[in-house]
């Protein structure tokens, strides 16, 4: 039981430490840690909503455009908001940034073929 309640304290004074760290990284860059979150976490429907209009369109032979620009747009709205306030932003934080957006629009490019090429073997048969 005390072993329990030992490790339940190391837990709670790591979550705090990390949350007071986190918390801090606003007022030092300029950029609201719950809003850089609020965007991230609430632009997940509208991206999911956005590569269905993609496979959606893509099997009526509709145009793309709008929905691919769409789905970039969600895919990188809380990095912009990091982008446009964000103030002494360290080099390697951008180069992180990039890195990530790179690997994660090649991933869903990825994902979106697949369900593309689905879509079309499923029309064909």
């Amino acid at each position: 039981m005390k072993r329990e309640l030992y490790l339940a304290s190391i837990m709670e004074e790591l979550w705090n430490t990390f949350e007071d760290w986190f918390l801090s990284l606003g007022p030092k860059y300029g950029v609201d840690p719950l809003i850089f979150g609020g965007i991230y976490v609430g632009a997940i429907p509208f991206f999911t909503l956005s590569v269905g209009w993609i496979v959606r369109n893509y099997r009526k032979n509709k145009s793309l455009v709008w929905p691919i620009l769409s789905a970039s747009f969600f895919f990188i709205s809380a990095y912009f908001y990091l982008f446009a306030v964000g103030k002494n932003i360290p080099w390697w934080v951008y180069g992180l940034l990039i890195a990530m957006l790179v690997y994660g629009a090649y991933s869903t490019y990825r994902s979106i073929r697949r369900k593309t090429d689905k879509a079309k073997n499923e029309t064909d048969t």
